[in-house]
C-alpha cells in the first residue's frame, strides 16, 4: 500500500490545518488507520488512530484539538488540527495496518510559529 500525505504547511499558533492521506488501494479492510508524528530530535509518536469500526484513539496532547476521520469510499484518512501550538511542529506520517502489515507514508511537514 502506498500512502500520499498532504496538507502540511506553516501556520501561526492558534491556527488550523487539515491533513489528508490517500491510499493506493482500498482501506476498507484496514484494521487501523491513523497518524504519527516526529519532531526534530524526538522519537516518532502516535497522534491519532481510527479503527475499522470507527473507534478513535488520541494522544493526550492532542485530545480536544485534533479529529481523525476515514473515508473508505475514497481511501483517505484525514486529520483536522485546530488550535495548533509550536509543540505540534513535526513531520506527520499517515499509517495503515492491513493484512498484519503496517505501512507508513512519506510524511508532510507541519510548522507552527509562535
Amino acid at each position: 500500500v502506498q500512502l500520499q500525505a498532504s496538507g502540511g504547511g506553516l501556520v501561526q499558533a492558534g491556527g488550523s490545518l487539515r491533513l489528508s492521506c490517500a491510499a493506493s488501494e482500498s482501506i476498507f479492510s484496514a484494521n487501523v488507520v491513523g497518524w504519527y508524528r516526529q519532531a526534530p530530535g524526538k522519537q516518532r509518536e502516535l497522534v491519532a488512530l481510527i479503527s475499522s469500526g470507527g473507534i478513535t484513539n488520541y494522544a493526550d496532547s492532542v485530545k480536544g484539538r485534533f479529529t481523525i476521520s476515514r473515508d473508505n469510499t475514497k481511501n483517505t484518512v484525514s486529520l483536522q488540527m485546530n488550535n495548533l501550538g509550536p509543540e505540534d511542529t513535526a513531520i506527520y506520517y499517515c499509517t495503515v495496518l492491513m493484512r498484519s502489515l503496517t505501512y507508513f507514508g512519506q510524511g508532510t511537514q507541519v510548522t507552527v510559529s509562535s
